[in-house]
């Protein structure tokens, strides 16, 4: 079956807002003399805070209650100036260039909310090359669900086995795979800790490491 179309993740895929954020939120326990484990923060990467909540973790480990709107502005401005140094990861500007020239359509599958992911993609000018972007705001549930890229994939016209995802995350990696979708896993600083627990067509350390017409050859030759 041929590919006919590529559908991206985006916090920590495109731009590495995860290892951003969890630097954001370790600063903040270090103001309590605290660590947030790797291990824990990695539940929540690719989903949301409902299993785990660093904030309601810190509390348990001091033993009080905390201002959470403190924490979120402390943390905030951290992150903040994070990501002031940050650009997007490397070879996506390549990847999405080359899709395009090959005529495949390209779409976007994001457990964050649609304002979040549109505001970084046009900061970046990469929101054109967008035929669909899809968010929490469009699906009941987020990923690992794999609502987010079956939604994808209709709004595409695509099928699943027709398609490549481009994941960073255990839990994107596991939505795009149980959506049929052929899985291409480029984990970030954060994420290659927790590797998918689904099988994945191919592991990147980086989009740079490898020519998109390559990585397109290297998925067909697997299924």
């Amino acid at each position: 079956m041929s590919i006919k179309g590529v559908i991206f993740d985006f916090d920590g895929l495109i731009l590495d807002t995860e290892t951003a954020w969890y630097h954001a939120f370790d600063h903040v326990f270090a103001k309590y003399n605290q660590t947030l484990p790797l291990e824990k923060y990695l539940q929540v990467v690719g989903t949301t805070f409902d299993a785990f909540h660093p904030d309601d973790y810190l509390q348990e480990l001091i033993g009080e209650r905390l201002d959470k709107a403190i924490l979120f502005q402390q943390r905030k401005e951290k992150y903040e100036q994070i990501m002031l140094e940050q650009d997007l990861r490397p070879g996506v500007r390549e990847y999405l260039s080359e899709a395009k020239r090959m005529g495949l359509k390209i779409g976007l599958a994001s457990s964050s909310e649609r304002e979040w992911v549109e505001h970084y993609l046009r900061a970046h000018h990469i929101y054109d090359y967008f035929e669909t972007i899809n968010t929490s705001d469009d699906v009941e549930h987020v990923k690992p669900d794999p609502a987010l890229y079956l939604r994808a994939l209709d709004k595409l016209g695509i099928k699943g086995e027709e398609a490549i995802a481009f994941e960073d995350s255990g839990h994107g990696a596991h939505a795009a795979v149980s959506a049929g979708i052929h899985c291409v896993w480029v984990p970030n600083t954060i994420t290659t800790h927790r590797p998918p627990e689904k099988e994945v067509s191919l592991t990147l350390h980086s989009m740079a490491d490898k020519s998109f017409s390559d990585v397109i050859q290297a998925v067909q030759s697997t299924s």
